[in-house]
């Protein structure tokens, strides 16, 4: 029973991250219908920037989430108002095509300039754990997973308190609409996809935290951003949250139970389920 309250709590912890990591994956499909494949790239961007903070200038990643963060959010700005709004609502496989291109590009220049080496962020922490009802918790995931959380909730508030974010909300459910109360969607979508890189950002460098990180680990992020943002539904960081920590439980249970070699296995088998049984996604409206 001790061992399966420590996999659980694990698989939680691991779920928190898991949801950021989808969060800006799920409001870019939401609002602009675009499934974006650099999204991994992003995180995978954003894991570098706080790699060379620590690494260069001894900045905490905790403390240099703000910056990750702000960096993503220029260039996912930057490159959907001068290039992704050239095809604003265009047929998705047309933006599949050009956001794939987009990730083999950034993962090619990220090689050029960082190489292929394995890395990872190791603050002075970094080994620290504490022990709670006899669970044993990392520090550095319980910190992770709780930043996660409050920069959900953060979203949240944004989409639903402020006019911008009611902006934002109000293109996703009828762009016509939103249009006659005068909204401008090419400014808008500028705005929700540097949104969504911020926050794959920040995702990537609390991901160099507690996981190594290179060029190429951006593909397995942007499968597993896809798999948690079907589980959970595109309606509301809500349901995210709940995908991912659902998809966190899942795999650590795999992993002890049957085996970590089938733990995409159990991930894209549940995605498969909620496919069939639920596609708005485990807290979206029923079918």
């Amino acid at each position: 029973m001790q061992l399966l309250a420590q996999i659980l709590a694990n698989g939680v912890l691991l779920g928190g991250l898991y949801a950021l990591m989808a969060l800006g994956l799920a409001l870019i499909w939401g609002v602009l219908n675009i499934v974006n494949l650099a999204h991994g790239a992003f995180i995978m961007l954003g894991a570098y920037v706080g790699y060379y903070l620590f690494s260069l200038f001894h900045i905490d990643p905790f403390v240099a989430l703000p910056v990750s963060m702000g960096a993503l959010f220029c260039l996912g700005y930057l490159i959907q108002r001068h290039l992704l709004n050239l095809i604003a609502r265009a047929p998705m496989f047309n933006t599949l095509l050009i956001t794939f291109g987009l990730d083999v590009v950034l993962t090619y220049l990220a090689q050029m300039f960082f190489s292929a080496d394995f890395r990872t962020i190791n603050p002075g922490y970094a080994g620290a754990n504490f022990t709670l009802f006899g669970i044993t918790l990392p520090l550095v995931r319980v910190l992770a997973f709780l930043v996660a959380i409050v920069l959900t909730v953060a979203l949240w508030l944004f989409l639903s308190r402020f006019r911008v974010g009611r902006a934002i909300r109000a293109t996703a459910q009828n762009l016509g609409a939103a249009r006659l109360y005068g909204v401008e969607p090419r400014r808008l979508y500028a705005l929700t996809f540097g949104l969504g890189a911020a926050l794959a950002g920040g995702a990537g460098d609390l991901y160099g935290v507690v996981s190594q990180i290179n060029p190429y680990i951006g593909a397995a992020l942007t499968a597993k951003s896809f798999a948690i943002a079907i589980i959970g539904g595109l309606e509301n960081p809500l349901g995210v949250v709940v995908g991912g920590i659902f998809l966190g439980i899942v795999e650590s249970l795999t992993a002890l139970y049957v085996g970590p070699t089938y733990v995409d296995v159990a991930s894209f088998g549940i995605l498969v389920l909620v496919l069939i049984l639920r596609p708005n996604g485990l807290l979206g409206a029923a079918a």
